[in-house]
């Protein structure tokens, strides 16, 4: 027997913190779905350590299961119940509904999306998975601006956090799209959600690359 047609298809937007993921997926005008609200709650013996800290910026921090869940109730009948993350107090601070119906595709964007690629795929919710990618110090400058505004750790963390991502962006963005997602500039992959939002074929040379980041 089919598996039954999902009413909507997820677009995964990942990228190295800071990259401008929010920013691109509000540009679309299409539901979003913030894959941080998956992160695992300050206390959990399960958490990823580094240098004596919990390591926030490893996939082990987070919840993949309960975010593949998630998505595919969205896709199956339009509405889902989810967490509300505070990355203040790295806990969670209640439950907010999404609602998706009648829009055939909504963007699922986090730091972690990657991660949930394949087994997106294999679940037939999606629609494309995209690696936003820019120059490194860019990044680093975006994601420091945010952290402090946001006053999401001490200062002192956010700066030394900062430089270790600084380093090792072009690995970040090189594994992610060893798991799937495809790398391209903002306008690269906004033109692209723009297609899968029309059903637009893309034009030569402006869809994100299907090799791997460099």
């Amino acid at each position: 027997m089919a598996a039954p047609v999902p009413l909507a298809r997820v677009v995964l937007l990942a990228g190295p913190s800071g990259s401008g993921k929010s920013y691109v997926a509000r540009r679309s005008g299409l539901p979003i779905l913030s894959l941080d609200d998956f992160y695992k709650e300050a206390g959990d013996p399960t958490l990823p350590r580094l240098d004596g800290a919990v390591d926030w910026e490893s996939p082990d921090s987070w919840d993949p299961a309960t975010a593949v869940q998630v998505i595919c109730q969205l896709a199956a009948t339009g509405t889902a119940d989810v967490p509300s993350y505070d990355m203040s107090e790295d806990r969670h601070i209640g439950h907010r509904s999404i609602d998706v119906t009648g829009r055939p595709l909504f963007i699922a964007e986090g730091i972690f999306a990657a991660e949930i690629v394949a087994d997106c795929a294999t679940r037939g919710v999606l629609a494309d998975a995209l690696c936003l990618r820019g120059p490194p110090l860019v990044t680093f400058v975006r994601r420091l601006v945010r952290d402090l505004r946001e006053d999401r750790k001490r200062p002192s963390m956010v700066l030394r956090q900062g430089v270790r991502l600084w380093r090792a962006e072009r690995a970040i963005v090189r594994r992610q799209c060893a798991l799937g997602a495809r790398p391209g500039r903002r306008r690269e992959v906004e033109q692209r959600i723009r297609e899968l939002a029309t059903g637009a074929k893309p034009e030569p040379g402006q869809e994100p690359s299907r090799r791997g980041a460099g």
